[in-house]
C-alpha cells in the first residue's frame, strides 16, 4: 500500500543506506523532496555495489546528510513519522555510535575499514 504524504509532514526516508527523519518540501512524480531534520540510522560505508568487501577500487566514506539539507526519496522509501523530532547533532551522534558499536561486535577487514571511516567522520562532525 502507497501512503500519498503531503508538503510540510514529518516523515522518514531512506537515502543509499541511511535513514533519517525529514520534512516533505516538495512532490515529484516518484519521490519526495525531503528537508533533513535527524538521522536514524547512519549510511555504511564501503562499495554499495560489493557489500561487505574490501578488495574494491574505492571503499566509500559515506557522511550523513546534513541539518536541512534536501534530497529526493523514492515514494516506496518515505514513511510516516509520529513522536517529538530529536534535535539533529543528538540524533547523528546516536545513530554513528549505534553504527560503530555494531562494527565494533564484527572482526572482519571490511568492519575495521568501514569502522576507520566513522572514527574519521566522528572527528569531522563533532570536533
Amino acid at each position: 500500500m502507497n501512503e500519498t504524504y503531503q508538503v510540510g509532514e514529518t516523515v522518514t526516508g531512506i537515502y543509499k543506506t541511511g535513514k533519517y527523519i525529514g520534512e516533505i518540501t516538495d512532490i515529484k512524480q516518484d519521490r519526495y523532496v525531503i528537508k533533513i531534520k535527524a538521522v536514524l540510522k547512519h549510511p555504511k560505508q564501503g562499495d554499495l555495489h560489493n557489500p561487505n568487501q574490501v578488495d574494491v577500487p574505492l571503499f566509500h566514506e559515506r557522511r550523513a546528510l546534513s541539518e536541512r539539507e534536501k534530497t529526493n526519496v523514492p515514494k516506496a522509501y518515505v514513511k510516516p513519522f509520529e513522536g517529538e523530532v530529536p534535535e539533529y547533532k543528538a540524533s547523528l551522534k546516536k545513530a554513528l555510535h549505534e553504527e560503530m558499536a555494531h562494527l565494533e561486535d564484527e572482526s572482519t577487514e571490511w568492519s575495521k575499514m568501514a569502522l576507520n571511516n566513522l572514527k574519521r567522520l566522528e572527528k569531522d562532525y563533532f570536533d
